[in-house]
């Protein structure tokens, strides 16, 4: 029997030692879309993200060090929506899953991006994204 840790479902687990960090609507303007438009004028999106995140070896360290930040996540959302124009909500979606990722303790990024204001009688349109470690 393997001791690999399986991702089947996007939650905190305590038989994976896994905990759930999240970022719930996060509002930021961005240049996103593919309409002319959308790539000269920023707009408002609302970005949710949720991280499966294997504890550490002490869960009671009181120290921020062992813990994935959700200050830092958000930084990195921000990071990459200000570096330009990007076309797709799914390729942004795909940007900032894979940023989570790097951090060698998230398991699993789901993400979510919504364009609130696009579609005048539907409160938002967008995009989840599911992104597990190899």
């Amino acid at each position: 029997m393997s001791n690999e840790v399986k991702i089947t479902h996007h939650v905190a687990s305590g038989h994976a030692r896994l905990r759930h960090v999240f970022v719930k609507d996060l509002k930021v303007n961005a240049l996103l879309g593919i309409y002319p438009e959308e790539k000269t004028t920023p707009q408002m999106i609302v970005v949710n993200i949720d991280l499966s995140v294997k504890e550490g070896d002490d869960p009671l360290s009181d120290d921020i060090k062992n813990v994935v930040s959700y200050e830092i996540v958000v930084r990195k959302v921000e990071e990459i929506v200000s570096a330009g124009h990007v076309g797709l909500a799914e390729t942004l979606a795909e940007l900032i899953a894979a940023a989570c990722l790097r951090d060698k303790r998230v398991m699993a990024a789901r993400v979510r991006i919504e364009k609130p204001d696009v579609i005048p009688n539907a409160r938002s349109v967008g995009v989840e994204i599911e992104r597990l470690r190899d």
